[in-house]
């Protein structure tokens, strides 16, 4: 039986990053356990320090309930090397569409993320393979990839 898990993302703003990837995954800002109002008065009840509450939001969740909930954890040391896991956005359609097809579906959606504030970091082809992919970066210089 598989195990339940969500995503820890480390950040120096929780909210900008959950608002960049709720819509850059199609997910939602998370709603607060049942019976508390905001997220800060759950963690308030489970003795989290005032001074370790955020603005805003740190949570997002997939609406469905199929992907993963991820928490973005506020962390005041900042990011200095590569990740080493990042997330690919599967954007291109099927694998048996003409490559230029799924070409023009990832740069339209490496175009809309880069327009929510990610930076495009390059193209990821090679000659001669059936693959085409966009390298990139959160907000907060987090490497992910279009494909």
């Amino acid at each position: 039986m598989p195990v339940h898990f969500q995503l820890v993302i480390d950040c120096a703003d929780p909210d900008l990053l959950a608002r960049f990837w709720a819509v850059a995954l199609h997910y939602e800002l998370a709603p607060a356990p049942t019976g508390f109002a905001t997220w800060n008065d759950y963690y308030r009840d489970v003795g989290l320090p005032e001074e370790e509450l955020i603005v805003g939001a740190d949570r997002i969740s997939d609406p469905d309930g199929l992907g993963p909930n991820i928490w973005f954890h506020a962390v005041t040391a900042t990011k200095t090397v590569k990740n080493r896991l990042h997330l690919d956005i599967h954007a291109s359609g099927e694998r048996t569409d003409p490559i230029g097809m799924r070409r023009k579906r990832v740069d339209a959606e490496a175009a809309r993320l880069a327009g929510l504030g990610a930076s495009i970091s390059g193209a990821l082809a090679e000659e001669g393979l059936d693959h085409y992919a966009v390298g990139m970066k959160d907000p907060e210089g987090n490497e992910f990839d279009i494909n």
